[in-house]
């Protein structure tokens, strides 16, 4: 096989060789020809004579010269030009996942005061420590449409919410149950960002998780809204809606007779007048640096109540006039881009009707027997901070309410409370948070009588109460390191200690009116996950 190979070589060389030798001597015969001969004039005859055929010349084998090398030259040494990516083909984001989702949000627990009795909650502000909270879950079903033809999505939401008491503690047969959410939402539908939802609704905004408070806006209404995002980090929202309490300031009942002489009564509404609330809110992020930014939140609120009539004695009737409040306020915040580290100071000024609170039934009016001259005033911070195994909440408020009536009385009161948790992480999985709060309160003006010794009532001054409260609470948490990772299964233990003027706050024979010190020890679980009201 090889000498095969060596003779193939070998011819392909020599006609290699031959080729080159023809190329050459046919360059050097078309320089060496003569010139063409001139044509002859017209009519002449004489045709130049044959010429002698060549003789043929055998040409010599001879090899080509040997192939030589250019020198190389070194190009001078420069820069290397930057390398241009071509553009990214530019792509529109995939539309969103229709279907159905399943969310929640839970805490459940089982306590005890050391003394037989159930853990029970020993806070005397209106919004304090959660440590023993009573158990609460709120179960969400989601359903999310894209329709192609006019590129817009819709969200359905049904929230049902699940109070104390649980049939596995009292063994009766029947639930308190409330539907917190029943909406829905269209977003993009003719004009992007824009967004309209239509239902019943908890309509609210950032909150302190310590305190389990919303601070600036938590409204409550059958209603709709909307809401336009200029860009991810600025928008802007409208909410009107009604709500009407079950309590007589807003509704009463009274039976009268079957029309047309029919035996029997039935009931109709003297009173029924429902509350209109609208709500104003505009949002803007600032971003800096990787995930970080500043928001800033303006918000207020506009509340009105028809007047009505309310029969005192049949078919007495007295009037009730209308009634009208308003809210503003503001929200400055900081966030980090590392894990939920934030900061948020809220500021909120109610008056009128707006100043009682969505739900609640105004009671000690003014002399013109509306809520025109109660007002209130809440100063509120909340914020965490993680780094490493390490991690910190804080939250507090101040609130000074003032009810319509002209002087102090019990229901005019001066609020606050500051608690701080700190967390420390044992690797991914495990943890234990401390927590320590101050409460405290003062109410304009008691009054108290003593009935059994026939003693008028009488007058003191402003009271005042308070109390200190501790806990420790070691935790399993399965979604990893962070304070708002959820789920987490909990022991917690806390103390409070109170003063006298807290035990004053509870009725006679009250064990917490007995008690300076209380013990609360629990075991539960707290979650959340896919949920619209309370995180993602």
């Amino acid at each position: 096989m090889s000498v095969q190979i060596d003779r193939r070589a070998s011819r392909r060389a020599g006609v290699a060789a031959v080729l080159g030798v023809l190329v050459g001597l046919s360059a050097t015969a078309a320089h060496a020809q003569p010139a063409p001969a001139p044509t002859p004039p017209d009519g002449a005859t004489d045709a130049p004579p044959p010429e002698k055929p060549a003789i043929p010349v055998e040409i010599p084998k001879v090899a080509p010269p040997p192939a030589v090398e250019a020198p190389k030259v070194e190009a001078p040494r420069t820069a290397p030009e930057p390398e241009v990516k071509p553009p990214l083909p530019v792509t529109a984001p995939p539309p969103p996942q229709s279907g159905f989702a399943f969310g929640s949000y839970g805490r459940m627990i089982a306590g005890t005061d050391f003394k037989g009795a159930p853990g029970r909650d020993a806070d005397i502000v209106a919004h304090g420590s959660r440590l023993d909270e009573s158990n609460y879950v709120e179960l969400e079903l989601r359903r999310d449409d894209y329709w192609k033809k006019t590129d817009s999505t819709t969200r359905l939401v049904a929230t049902l919410a699940v109070a104390n008491p649980i049939f596995h503690y009292t063994g009766n047969f029947d639930v308190k149950m409330a539907i917190r959410n029943l909406y829905i939402e269209e977003r993009d539908l003719g004009v992007k960002g824009l967004s309209v939802w239509a239902g019943s609704r908890m309509y609210r905004g950032d909150d302190i998780y310590l305190l389990d408070f919303w601070p600036l806006d938590n409204l409550n209404t059958m209603g709709a809204g909307t809401r336009y995002d200029f860009s991810k980090n600025t928008y802007a929202a409208l909410q009107m809606g009604f709500n009407e309490p079950n309590t007589p300031f807003y509704l009463q009942q009274v039976e009268r007779p079957n029309p047309l002489n029919q035996i029997g009564a039935i009931g109709i509404n003297v009173l029924d007048r429902q509350r209109f609330i609208g709500s104003a809110k505009v949002s803007h992020i600032i971003p800096i640096g990787d995930g970080a930014g500043i928001k800033a939140v303006v918000y207020a609120e506009a509340h009105q109540l028809s007047a009505g009539q309310r029969e005192t004695q049949p078919r007495v009737f007295e009037r009730l006039e209308a009634n009208t409040g308003f809210v503003v306020g503001a929200q400055l915040g900081a966030f980090t881009g590392d894990r939920d580290g934030h900061v948020n100071l809220f500021v909120r000024y109610a008056a009128g009707l707006a100043a009682y609170g969505d739900f609640a039934t105004p009671n000690q009016l003014g002399l013109d027997q509306t809520a025109s001259g109660a007002h209130e005033l809440v100063l509120a911070l909340g914020g965490n901070w993680e780094k490493g195994p390490f991690g910190l909440m804080a939250g507090g408020y101040f609130r000074s309410f003032r009810n319509a009536s002209t002087g102090l009385d019990f229901g005019d009161v001066d609020e606050g409370i500051f608690a701080l948790r700190p967390h420390v992480f044992f690797g991914e999985s495990a943890g234990l948070a401390l927590e320590g709060s101050f409460q405290a309160q003062q109410r304009g003006v008691v009054t108290q009588a003593d009935a059994a010794a026939g003693q008028p009532a009488s007058t003191t001054g402003p009271f005042s109460a308070s109390l200190w409260r501790f806990g420790v609470m070691p935790f399993l948490s399965p979604a990893g390191r962070g304070d708002y990772s959820r789920p987490q299964f909990r022991l917690i233990y806390a103390l409070t200690a109170r003063n006298q003027g807290a035990m004053n706050l509870y009725p006679v024979d009250d064990v917490f009116s007995l008690r300076k010190t209380e013990h609360f020890f629990g075991l539960g679980a707290e979650w959340w996950f896919n949920s619209s009201s309370y995180g993602g």
